[in-house]
């Protein structure tokens, strides 16, 4: 649902920096008690753990006292077993008033090998800007900038007339298995306008950016075989056309003399955003010396906006066990990263006709499982001209569109299952957050912000009208 006005009131913008300032203090202890909690969603850690963070997330929406109620609530996975805890939270708005959905997930990455961390990953640990610690940045942070906007909507507003439900998540970092079914089940209560998904990142420290697209993905598993049994390499060597070399001709064809992608049927988006050169590129990659980038387009396209294929897994012996043997059979793994606007099938569907033209010495080729997600495109609306005007008040440079290499299967399933609704991607990290990796950290200023800017996007909505 479009609305009247979407410009920002910036009378609005100087109270709520205030107000942030006043209670941020309050609302780094909370984030510090929040990475405390080593919720992780996959099988092999405590569950338990996972039930504890769901819990204590639960406490600070409830404590809020804004909320028609604040519950944990499952759904199943297509597996049948029951999904992780995740948070709910509804309150009704004026029927003239827009409704927003406050996305974000509790759960977190494994912390690796603890001998890589320079600060324990489970204690938040200030280290000059940044806070230390596994799920400070990805994205106990995000669950900060809603709770304390919210804080910021509750003593600014004269009333409050938006409508307002949040999602916590409990397995984002496991694959939300139970996502769809969460969502058709609890579909009255997270039918919103405009869905905040604040789960991404800025462009620098000091440029924030709304994710505008994401490529799609999928993979293929391909086994290709050559011979009935396993041979001696040295007394058939030469004439033999073994798997492994059959397998390595056809995986280089997927590319071609320049590293670009050499699958025919797939198509690319054009991007905007700003633009990195190639030494950025090197360093952030950190690409070896002498080390060439594949491709000929501008990096931002090519990363945002084209295909891309990587080989991310082969079954075959290891050098270390490795001996004198051709080998019958090898098996791949392919990744293909799709355009934002490619449907997965089709891209699918021109992985697998590749192959099968590109089999090499009349190998037995074999497709075995697959996987896809499809991308995503945002809508050029009322609610991003809203969130790119907010964030540019509270940052030093203004809010740009950028792009994601990667796919966030579960914005699509929100676009699809709500498409009326305005997606607005926000995020907290910065190209140093490191989630994911051994030393995660938040970046202070950029939280600080972040809960700013989201207070003034509830603050300009609780005005408008249909």
């Amino acid at each position: 649902m479009s609305f009247t006005s979407a410009q920002l009131n910036h009378a609005l913008v100087e109270p709520t920096k205030q107000f942030v300032d006043s209670i941020f203090s309050d609302a780094m202890d909370t984030l510090g008690a929040l990475v405390k909690i080593p919720g992780i969603a996959w099988e092999s850690f405590d569950a338990q753990e996972l039930e504890r963070s769901a819990e204590a997330v639960k406490r600070e929406f409830d404590q809020l006292g804004f909320f028609d109620f604040v519950e944990i609530r499952r759904a199943m996975r297509p597996s049948g077993e029951m999904g992780a805890p995740a948070v709910l939270a509804r309150r009704a708005g004026s029927e003239s008033a827009p409704h927003v959905l406050l996305y974000a997930h509790h759960d977190v990455q494994p912390p690796g090998d603890d001998e890589k961390w320079n600060t324990p990953p489970f204690e938040a640990t200030l280290v000059g800007e940044r806070l230390f610690g596994r799920g400070a940045s990805d994205d106990k942070a995000g669950i900060i900038t809603h709770l304390y906007s919210l804080k910021a909507l509750m003593a600014l507003a004269k009333s409050v007339n938006i409508g307002v439900s949040v999602f916590i998540e409990g397995e984002e970092e496991a694959g939300s298995e139970s996502f769809q079914n969460f969502l058709h089940e609890n579909k009255a209560d997270l039918e919103a306008d405009m869905i905040v998904v604040a789960d991404s990142g800025n462009w620098s420290i000091d440029t924030p950016a709304l994710t505008t697209s994401l490529r799609g993905m999928v993979s293929q598993v391909v086994t290709l075989k050559t011979l009935d049994h396993a041979l001696h390499s040295g007394m058939f060597g030469g004439p033999l056309p073994d798997a492994m070399t059959a397998m390595i001709r056809l995986l280089a064809s997927l590319n071609d003399a320049e590293g670009s992608v050499a699958i025919e049927g797939l198509s690319s988006t054009e991007v905007t955003g700003p633009e990195f050169s190639d030494a950025e590129f090197v360093e952030l990659a950190g690409l070896l010396p002498g080390v060439q980038r594949l491709g000929t387009k501008p990096l931002s396209q090519q990363v945002w906006g084209e295909p891309a294929v990587t080989v991310i897994g082969i079954d075959a012996p290891s050098v270390a066990l490795s001996s004198n043997t051709a080998q019958p059979s090898v098996s791949a793994k392919i990744s293909l990263r799709l355009a934002p606007n490619q449907d997965p099938a089709t891209g699918l569907k021109a992985l697998q006709e590749h192959l099968q033209k590109h089999v090499p010495f009349g190998a037995e080729l074999v497709l075995g499982a697959s996987e896809s997600g499809p991308g995503y495109l945002a809508k050029d609306g009322w609610a991003a001209t809203l969130a790119k005007e907010a964030f540019s008040a509270c940052w030093p440079n203004q809010a740009v569109n950028i792009g994601i290499g990667g796919s966030i299967p579960f914005i699509s399933q929100f676009a699809e299952l709500f498409p009326a609704a305005e997606i607005v991607v926000t995020g907290v990290e910065d190209p140093d957050s490191r989630a994911h990796s051994p030393n995660e950290s938040q970046h202070i200023p950029t939280l600080r912000r972040a809960i700013t800017a989201q207070a003034l996007m509830l603050l300009h909505g609780n005005e408008l009208a249909r």
